[in-house]
């Protein structure tokens, strides 16, 4: 057993007495080293029978003992790790001198050894087995973790073997040929592609041999599935010598071959992604994934996250041991991106742990023309690892067996431990930031020594051949085999005429379609049976007898229960009813967000708390479905977790997968994800997503940060029926809007605006009739409208038409001259749906648009523009704007000016006055 004893930063003598007494009181109140060190002084069990006093004549031996200790906690500053750099200089040393010991001591014997395994050791033996272990080609920080057999469990893997590999002629011969390809597959593209960029993995091609290890050892020790996020560099070796994408696919993007698929948009080579089965050398299969990425550094990683979580779910029953994500980051964007320390944060929460991430680090010592001491204030760029306690290995780039003995420690570890472990890959980059660009500019003395320096191929060949493993001209003969296969690749590319496609719609993917344009007309059917719908709704509202809950609760639980016998179901119930009858019908929800297990505006109460307790209790897990409730309040985080989300209903097409923010307000701090992939990735990678965004909108005086979700953003970037943006306002149009998302035969990422006010609104209700029949509507007509005598027609979204309504009811003089129209879709527009409308109301001379929001916000410029589709009566030149006029803010923070501006809008509308801002 281990306990405070066990690791010692400056150990004195009183210190160690105190471990001495706890020893001769129970020995395993001690670590094992120290119990082999205690046992080793003939004269502490002489004396035990004498006296119980430490002996003080051993300072010596503790001094030694902080020279161990100082080697194992800050021996990664004194390493071999820089290829091309002389390393910073450190104080203090790790010069005996610093310990209290001298050269006179070097031929002692101390017992000290004990506690490195080698026993009674000699003062220079020690020292050459610390300075092997700790300060060669690898340099390993750990001992700020403070979990002692984690601990513990490092420090006796490193010092078993003193972190020097020991592989197999047929072990060195596999790493040679990984090098190999790596090497010659960059120098093939850059003499036959002039020019182009494709950011070379050139000064970093240990990096093959790296990640076929992870995947070797991986499989091997019972991992099924990986998934890998990067950037561009070296994206391409990677596609090809681990993922096996052909060598001629990946020449025909060189060649600027147009998609075979017209409808495919596409992207740069070095942003696609890929995925392949591959079975490891001992015969164990595993599948191998490279996630699609944009430019924005480290975005992927939440993305990369979630995959892994949503294969863990819902491929291997839970199991983290069988799924392992591999995050492959640049130095510089390491320390500076914000997302690492989201994610990292993510690593060990219950909602989003994935067992593990490998981080393998290409730290170039260079940003873009960034020096690496411009580009952060912490001494590594790896530094973040520690808020989670996670290990880290800095290891020379060029020592690729170093590197590969690394990764397979790594893999042991994260099995074990189920926890983030980081490998600093000290290396460089051959070129500047991509191969046009000039690295002198910047680096003038760096790239001297870069030009200079053999690759890690003619490195390790050079080992190899010293150690007589390989002759002479081998390195020679492999490489030109495989630069022979590469032009024959070459040769056949050109010849093809199209750059591939590869389709994703199998396994989970089957029976799904890329939609076409017609795929928007109609919604589906997403009623539920009556019966059925009833027996559910009532088996939500029932909490367990045995357990007590907060008064409160128990009369939310009430209310939801008279709503079923009244017939008029609120928000929260048809929302929760749209989870419960899809989980009826064998599909899972997933759902996280800030606060929505109980809702920010505590409507939702989907999980709650038995009082005076821990203990919680989810109604929608105790229904009888087949299908789970996967709920989980997030960290406060958007960017982050929205990336999670969406890598999860990436691969879990057939689960409902909800990310809501806390006001909707809130959802730039996630606009990276938005941007570069809710709203494009269809069109880039060819990958849909079913991932539904819940973010609360509605002016209600709350100011310009809890207003406004920035509907105008969402729809500014609609286009090809890339995503749907809903503003619903009916318990029931929700339940049917996210019933479709898993209806549908396709998969488009869902925007729903939802309410605030509405959540307890009186007349914001709905019958069990709304549920049980029909579908989405996209647009509902005024059904308290003449058709004879309407001249005006009202279009607009969400919570205003509740304040139109009302007013209009309170009308006398033009009550029936208007018909409000609500829109609850926005995009696709549903042009049809408002022909009809358009239609139907034949002597109408005036078409208005209403909204809450600013003229420069909200939806009115997209109506604007996308009305032009509406084909209008003779005479009728589109829509008349109302609302607030144009601001910088979304909103005022006066309460009493915000009444004034709704009312106006109100007004504007029944033409009472003119507008005020």
């Amino acid at each position: 057993m281990t306990d405070k004893f066990s690791y010692l930063g400056n150990a004195d003598i009183s210190s160690i007495e105190n471990m001495f007494q706890s020893y001769l009181k129970d020995r395993n109140s001690v670590d094992s080293s120290w119990q082999k060190f205690f046992e080793g002084f003939e004269f502490a069990r002489k004396n035990y029978e004498e006296s119980t006093e430490f002996p003080q004549n051993v300072k010596k031996e503790f001094d030694v003992i902080n020279l161990i200790n100082g080697y194992r906690s800050r021996g990664h500053l004194f390493t071999q790790t820089n290829p091309v750099r002389e390393r910073r200089k450190y104080v203090p040393t790790l010069d005996i001198e610093n310990f209290g010991l001298n050269e006179a001591d070097m031929e002692t014997i101390f017992q000290a050894g004990t506690q490195l395994g080698i026993g009674p050791a000699k003062l220079k033996d020690i020292i050459a087995f610390l300075h092997q272990t700790y300060c060669q080609s690898i340099g390993a920080e750990y001992m700020y973790i403070r979990i002692p057999k984690i601990n513990e469990w490092l420090r006796e893997k490193m010092e078993l073997n003193k972190n020097t590999p020991n592989f197999t002629k047929d072990e060195k011969l596999t790493i040679l040929n990984k090098l190999n390809q790596a090497v010659t597959f960059e120098s093939f593209l850059h003499t036959k592609f002039v020019g182009q960029k494709r950011f070379s993995l050139e000064g970093a091609e240990s990096t093959i041999p790296a990640l076929d290890a992870i995947c070797e050892k991986g499989a091997d020790i019972g991992i099924k599935d990986f998934v890998i996020g990067m950037a561009h560099r070296g994206r391409l070796n990677i596609l090809t010598n681990i993922l096996d994408k052909k060598h001629e696919d990946i020449f025909s993007e060189f060649e600027g071959y147009l998609s075979e698929d017209i409808m495919f948009d596409g992207d740069v080579k070095y942003h696609v992604g890929y995925s392949c089965d591959k079975t490891s050398k001992n015969g164990n299969p595993f599948h191998v994934s490279l996630v699609p990425n944009p430019s924005h550094l480290e975005a992927i990683d939440p993305v990369v996250e979630g995959i892994a979580r949503a294969k863990i779910d819902n491929f291997y029953n839970g199991d983290i041991d069988k799924v392992c994500p591999v995050l492959i980051h640049g130095d510089a964007a390491l320390a500076g991106q914000g997302i690492v320390y989201e994610v990292i944060q993510m690593s060990q929460l219950d909602g989003y742990k994935t067992g593990g991430t490998i981080h393998l680090v290409i730290n170039n010592q260079v940003g873009f023309t960034t020096n690496y001491l411009d580009g952060r204030s912490s001494t590594y760029c790896t530094d973040v690892a520690k808020v989670v306690l996670s290990p880290v290995f800095h290891v020379n780039g060029d020592d690729v067996e170093a590197l590969v003995y690394t990764i397979q420690l790594a893999m042991e570890f994260r099995q074990k431990f189920h926890r983030d472990v980081f490998i600093d890959i000290l290396c460089y980059r051959k070129y500047g930031h991509n191969e046009g660009d000039e690295p002198r500019f910047t680096q003038p003395i760096l790239y001297k020594v870069i030009a200079a320096h053999p690759n890690p191929r003619e490195i390790y060949a050079k080992q190899l051949i010293s150690q007589s493993i390989i002759e002479a001209d081998h390195a020679k003969k492999i490489e030109k085999e495989f630069k022979d296969l590469l032009q024959e690749k070459l040769e056949t590319a050109k010849k093809t005429g199209k750059a591939k496609v590869t389709s994703y719609l199998t396994n989970q993917w089957a029976g799904l379609k890329i939609a076409d344009a017609n795929a928007f007309d109609t919604s589906p059917d997403t009623s539920f049976d009556k019966k059925l719908f009833l027996d559910i709704a009532q088996k939500t509202t029932q909490l367990p007898g045995n357990k007590k809950f907060f008064n409160k609760i128990q009369k939310l639980f009430e209310d939801r229960a008279a709503m079923i016998v009244n017939d008029n179901y609120d928000w929260a119930m048809g929302e929760l009813m749209a989870y419960a009858t899809l989980m009826a019908e064998g599909h899972n929800v997933r759902f996280s967000g800030q606060d929505i297990e109980r809702g920010t505006f505590s409507h939702r109460h989907a999980v709650v708390k038995v009082e005076d307790s821990e203990e919680e209790f989810t109604p929608l897990n105790n229904i009888g479905t087949t299908g789970k409730l996967r709920i989980y309040n997030s960290l406060l985080s958007e960017y982050g977790v929205l990336g999670f989300e969406l890598g999860y209903a990436l691969t879990a097409p057939n689960d409902l997968t909800i990310w809501e923010a806390q006001f909707g307000d809130f959802f730039n701090g996630a606009q990276i994800i938005i941007d570069q992939f809710i709203t494009s990735s269809e069109y880039k990678w060819r990958r849909m997503n079913g991932l539904v965004l819940l973010l609360p909108h509605g002016y209600e005086g709350m100011g310009p940060e809890h207003s406004s979700a920035r509907m105008e953003r969402f729809l500014q970037q609609c286009a090809e029926n890339n995503m749907q943006i809903v503003n619903c306002t009916t318990p029931a149009n929700q339940f049917h809007a996210l019933r479709r998302q898993i209806k549908r035969d396709f998969r488009k990422p869902l925007i729903c605006f939802t309410p605030k006010k509405l959540l307890r609104y009186p007349t914001c209700i709905s019958n069990v009739k709304d549920f049980t029949t029909g579908g989405f509507q996209e647009v509902i007509d005024d059904a308290t409208a003449n058709i004879k005598t309407v001249k005006k027609i009202a279009f607009c979204t969400g919570k205003i038409y509740y304040d139109l309504i009302e007013a209009k009811a309170k009308e006398k003089e033009n009550n029936n001259a208007i018909a409000i129209i609500r829109l609850e879709q926005l995009y696709p527009l549903p042009t049809k749906q408002i022909q009809q409308i358009i239609s139907k109301y034949k002597d109408v001379t005036q078409y208005l648009w209403v909204q809450e929001e600013p003229e420069n916000m909200g939806a009115w410029s997209y109506m604007l523009r996308a009305f032009r589709e509406i084909n209008l009566p003779p005479g009728q030149t589109g829509l008349k704007y109302i609302g607030r006029h144009e601001t910088a803010s979304p909103a005022t923070g006066y309460g009493k000016l915000h009444v004034q501006q709704q009312q106006n809008i109100i007004d504007r509308v029944f033409e009472k006055q003119l507008a005020v801002k």
